[in-house]
C-alpha cells in the first residue's frame, strides 16, 4: 500500500527564541499527518537566527512549503490558519536595579494620585460631598468625613476589582480591562510588524 503523502500544518502566531537558535518546522508550526512521513518534515530547518535579524523576523508560510518541497516535492501540503509566524529573539534583558524599580514606583504612584486629585477638582467632589451630607444629616460640614472615608475606600476597592488583580493574585479567570487593551494592542502590533517586514522582503526581493 502506497503511504499517501498529504500533510496539514498550522503556523503558530508567535514565538520566542534565543540568539544563534536553529529554527525548525516543528518550532514554527503544528504538523498533522502520516507519523512516519511528518518526522523527518518537523526536522527541516526554516532558518538561522543571526545578528542581523535585530529582535523580530517573520517567517511566512511559503518558506516552510518551500523546504518541505525541497526535502520531497510530491508532499501535498495543507497549510490551516495563519499565513505567518512573528518569531521574536530573546536578547539578555536588562537588570533593574531596587533604586530604578523603586523611582518608577514612587513615579507611578505620584502620577496617578494627582489623574485622581485633578480629577476630583474638576467635578467639584468635596462640594458634592459636602451637600449630601447635609442632606443626610441636616449640618454643614467642611471636611465630611462620614462620607470621605468608606468612598476612599470604595475608590481602592473599585480600582483593585476593576483591575482583577490584588498584587499578583487573581481575583477570578475573568481578563482585565486592562489585560484586554494590552493584547488588542499586542495584535495590530504584531500586524504593522508582519505588513512591514513584507513590504522590506519584497523590496528586497525588487531590487534583486
Amino acid at each position: 500500500m502506497v503511504m499517501e503523502k498529504i500533510i496539514y500544518i498550522r503556523p503558530r502566531h508567535r514565538l520566542q527564541v534565543l540568539p544563534n537558535e536553529i529554527i525548525t518546522i516543528e518550532k514554527l508550526a503544528q504538523v498533522v499527518g502520516n507519523q512516519e512521513l511528518i518526522n523527518p518534515i518537523k526536522e527541516l530547518v526554516v532558518h538561522r537566527v543571526n545578528m542581523s535579524d535585530k529582535n523580530i523576523v517573520i517567517i511566512d508560510v511559503m518558506q516552510m512549503l518551500a523546504e518541505i518541497h525541497h526535502y520531497d516535492p510530491e508532499i501535498d501540503v495543507q497549510t490551516v490558519g495563519s499565513s505567518q509566524t512573528i518569531v521574536e529573539i530573546m536578547y539578555k534583558k536588562y537588570n533593574f536595579s531596587p533604586v530604578m524599580l523603586i523611582l518608577v514606583w514612587l513615579l507611578l504612584f505620584v502620577g496617578a494620585a494627582l489623574a485622581i486629585m485633578n480629577f476630583h477638582e474638576d467635578v467639584s467632589m468635596q462640594a458634592v460631598h459636602q451637600r449630601v451630607y447635609k442632606i443626610i444629616t441636616g449640618h454643614s460640614s467642611e471636611k465630611p468625613l462620614l462620607l470621605q472615608i468608606p468612598y476612599s475606600i470604595g475608590l481602592g476597592l473599585g480600582m483593585i476589582l476593576f483591575f482583577n488583580h490584588l498584587f499578583k493574585k487573581r481575583i477570578n479567570e475573568e481578563p482585565s480591562p486592562m489585560e484586554v487593551e494590552m493584547f488588542n494592542y499586542q495584535l495590530d502590533l504584531d500586524q504593522y510588524v508582519a505588513m512591514n517586514e513584507n513590504k522590506e522582503s519584497m523590496k528586497k526581493l525588487d531590487d534583486h
